[in-house]
């Protein structure tokens, strides 16, 4: 029952730092990927759809994402998405296909993504304490209901910590690694 607890515990927080993982790889660093527009959503005959599920998105060189639509009446449905999402470009289309041109960063642009890296870091050590305390929860409401006893329920509270404090350095080293890939020129 407890070890349910720990198993259920380690699951979530793990998916805590995917998901971070996932934010960090959409955060711009030295190097244009193309992860910058993964979370571009295309009008597509009325449904939101993905910017690679409507045409093919390359990175090019070091600075520019190229992107292909399948179908050419979706340019201007691509270059309007682009323009909404806000990722500080500008799209270039030439009638077939639509480039973004990414100039190299400044520095105070380098700090700015810092800040959402950090920002983003912070919300999932938020996530990670809350999984804790769900934990936790469940232990002091198994020991409530007899159903363990106050040692087991230490120790259960000693094991949650442990995970916890493991999963926020990872999520430490993550942020820091995300750092100086954004500082590095």
């Amino acid at each position: 029952m407890v070890n349910e607890i720990f198993e259920h515990t380690k699951e979530n927080m793990d998916k805590s730092l995917e998901a971070l993982k996932r934010d960090f790889a959409s955060l711009r660093t030295g190097k244009v990927t193309t992860n910058i527009v993964d979370n571009i959503k295309v009008d597509y005959y009325g449904t939101p759809t993905p910017l690679n599920q409507v045409g093919s998105v390359i990175a090019t060189d070091a600075t520019t994402i190229s992107i292909t639509p399948w179908e050419k009446n979706l340019l201007s449905d691509i270059e309007r998405a682009i323009q909404e999402a806000n990722i500080g470009v500008n799209p270039n289309n030439d009638g077939d296909f639509i480039k973004l041109f990414f100039p190299p960063m400044t520095s105070e642009q380098r700090q700015e993504i810092v800040k959402q890296a950090k920002a983003m870091a912070e919300n999932a050590r938020v996530a990670i304490r809350n999984i804790r305390k769900d934990a936790n929860n469940k232990i002091k409401k198994l020991e409530k209901d007899k159903e363990i006893s106050e040692d087991e329920s230490k120790r259960a509270h000693d094991e949650i910590q442990k995970i916890t404090d493991d999963h926020i350095g990872m999520v430490d080293e993550l942020f820091k690694a995300k750092e100086a890939d954004i500082l590095k020129v």
